[in-house]
């Protein structure tokens, strides 16, 4: 059975993925935007595999400090969580 944190991890990064593609569309068209917290709190939430992948697809805010430097900061930090948590509750030694 999968684990309930990959179904989770899998979900939040696919919906962020998809909220930063929205959100370069609206830029493109002009239109009201999704706001930065929004995109910073969905990354925080487990999604920043997700942000960060589209970053880079749709070149959309890559220049940002907040984005650039915060996202893949996010990321180490999912990544040692995801290291932790595997590591103690499966015993990978």
């Amino acid at each position: 059975m999968t684990d309930p944190v990959i179904l989770y991890l899998l979900a939040v990064n696919v919906v962020t993925a998809a909220v930063y593609g929205a959100d370069k569309r609206k830029a493109l068209r002009h239109r009201r935007r999704i706001p930065e917290k929004t995109l910073i709190l969905l990354a925080a939430a487990g999604g920043s595999a997700g942000a960060l992948a589209a970053m880079h697809l749709f070149h959309h805010k890559t220049r940002k400090p907040l984005f650039s430097i915060g996202i893949p900061f996010l990321l180490a930090l999912h990544l040692l969580a995801l290291f932790l948590y595997f590591g103690s509750s499966h015993n990978l030694t």
